[in-house]
C-alpha cells in the first residue's frame, strides 16, 4: 500500500477537498532514469533508459463546457490553480500557430492540450487535482511526466486511443515548438511506453524499441546532487547546434550516421568544439548498443564499465557534467558494490545513476553519501525498480 503522502493518494484527496466529489478517473505518468545513451536522442541515435516508479498523477472528472481546470497540489502552500479554453488552444492549432509563453507551470498543461488538437484530436475538458514525485530539474524528466500525464488524462476524458509513440510525438512537440526547448524525444516515448522490469533500447530515428530485462541481482540507485539546471536558455540547445554543425562536416545526415574513422579523417578542419562534440555522440551511440548487449547476455561488469566511460565522455568531450556530478559519481564508482556510475540527463546538475550489487546496498549508500558530503553537500537517494509506462488506473 502507498504510503499516506503518495502522490496517488495526494491527487485524490486534493481532488475530493476542491470538487466537492470523489473523482472519476485518475491517471499517472512516470518520469525516467536514463542508464546509458545521453545527447544522442536529437542526434537520431540509440537510448536506454527506464520508467521510474515515482510518477506525475492526475485524478480527474470530465466537463463539457470545454474548460480545463487544474489544481497543481505541489506548487506552493494548498497547491495553485489554473484554468484554461480549449477552444483557444483548438483555434492556435488550426492556424497553426506556435506559443512562447513565459514558462509558467500551467503552459504544460496548456501546450499539450495545443499539440493533441494539432494532431487532429477533439478533446473534452475536466477538472483535475495533479501530485508527482518526481523531482523538479533534477533530469528525471518530470516535466515529461507532467505531459504525458496530461496527455493520458485528456485521452481517458476524451476517449483517445493509447497509441505510445504518437503521444510522444506529440509531447515532443510542446517542448520543441511551446515551451522552447529543443529536446530529443527519449523522454516522453519511455513515459508513454516503459515495461515494469525491463529498460528500453530506443531509436531515436524510427522510434522502434525493444524491452530488455534488468538483471535481478543488482540495484538501480538514483543520486541527487541537490544541485538544479534549467535547459531552456541553458547551454543545452549550444551543444544541439554544435552537432548538428559536425554532421554536415562529416556529410551525413546525423551524427548517428558517422563513425570514428570517418571523424578522425576530417578533424583538423572541425571546430575544436565541434569534434569533442562528435566524438561524444558517436562513442556514446556504441557504447549504448554495447550496453544493449551486455544486458542480453547477463553481463553486469561490463554494462558498469561503459557506464563509467559514458560519465568520462560526457565531463570531458561533450562537457555538460559539473563538479557536483562529478564528486558525486566519483563517491559512487568508489563505493562497495558499484558496478558502475555515471551522470545522468543533460547536465550540468541533477541526477547520477548507478549500478550496484543489491546485497551491497547499504554499504553503498552510506560509503556514498559519506563521500559526497566531503565535497560540502548532501545528496538524497532513489532506488527504483522498473516501473510501466504512462496508464489509466482503477480507484478501488
Amino acid at each position: 500500500m502507498s504510503p499516506p503522502d503518495a502522490p496517488r493518494e495526494r491527487a485524490i484527496a486534493s481532488f475530493a477537498a476542491r470538487f466537492g466529489a470523489p473523482p472519476e478517473l485518475l491517471v499517472r505518468a512516470p518520469g525516467r532514469v536514463n542508464l546509458i545513451g545521453e545527447h544522442t536522442d536529437y542526434n537520431d541515435g540509440f537510448v536506454l533508459p527506464m520508467a521510474l516508479e515515482q510518477a506525475a498523477w492526475i485524478a480527474l472528472t470530465p466537463r463539457d463546457d470545454g474548460r480545463v481546470r487544474l489544481l497543481a497540489t505541489d506548487l506552493g502552500s494548498g497547491g495553485r490553480e489554473g484554468l484554461f479554453d480549449l477552444v483557444n488552444s483548438r483555434s492556435r492549432a488550426t492556424r497553426g500557430d506556435v506559443h512562447h509563453p513565459e514558462h509558467g507551470w500551467l503552459e504544460y498543461p496548456r501546450g499539450v492540450a495545443w499539440a493533441l488538437q494539432a494532431a487532429g484530436h477533439t478533446l473534452r475538458g475536466f477538472d483535475a487535482a495533479l501530485a508527482s514525485d518526481v523531482p523538479s530539474g533534477a533530469g528525471l524528466s518530470s516535466s515529461a511526466a507532467v505531459e504525458m500525464a496530461v496527455a493520458a488524462a485528456f485521452a481517458a476524458a476524451s476517449n483517445i486511443p493509447w497509441e505510445a509513440k504518437a503521444m510522444a510525438r506529440s509531447m515532443q512537440q510542446v517542448e520543441n515548438l511551446w515551451v522552447g526547448v529543443q529536446s530529443g524525444i527519449m523522454d516522453q516515448l519511455i513515459s508513454a511506453a516503459g515495461v515494469a522490469g525491463h529498460a528500453l533500447l530506443i531509436d531515436c530515428r524510427d522510434l522502434s524499441f525493444e524491452a530488455l530485462p534488468l538483471p535481478t541481482e543488482v540495484a538501480l540507485v538514483v543520486l541527487d546532487t541537490g544541485t538544479r539546471r534549467t535547459l531552456v536558455g541553458s547551454a543545452y540547445d549550444d551543444r544541439r547546434a554544435s552537432c548538428q554543425r559536425a554532421a554536415e562536416s562529416l556529410g551525413v545526415p546525423a551524427l548517428r550516421d558517422a563513425t570514428s574513422s570517418g571523424l578522425q579523417a576530417v578533424s583538423a578542419t572541425l571546430d575544436p568544439v565541434d569534434l569533442r562534440r562528435a566524438r561524444h555522440v558517436i562513442a556514446e551511440n556504441q557504447r549504448t548498443l554495447e550496453a544493449a548487449e551486455a544486458l542480453k547476455v547477463g553481463d553486469t561488469p561490463r554494462f558498469g564499465a561503459l557506464m563509467n566511460a559514458s560519465h568520462a565522455s560526457l565531463r570531458d568531450d561533450f562537457e555538460v557534467s559539473s563538479t557536483a556530478l562529478n564528486a558525486l559519481v566519483n563517491a559512487a564508482q568508489a563505493a562497495p558494490g558499484c558496478f558502475g556510475a555515471r551522470m545522468t540527463g543533460a547536465g550540468f546538475g541533477g541526477c547520477a545513476v548507478a549500478l550496484v550489487a543489491t546485497p551491497l546496498l547499504p554499504p553503498f549508500i552510506e560509503a556514498t553519501l559519506t563521500g559526497y558530503a566531503t565535497s560540502g553537500k548532501r545528496a538524497a537517494v532513489i532506488v527504483s525498480q522498473a516501473a510501466a509506462g504512462a496508464s489509466p488506473m482503477t480507484l478501488g
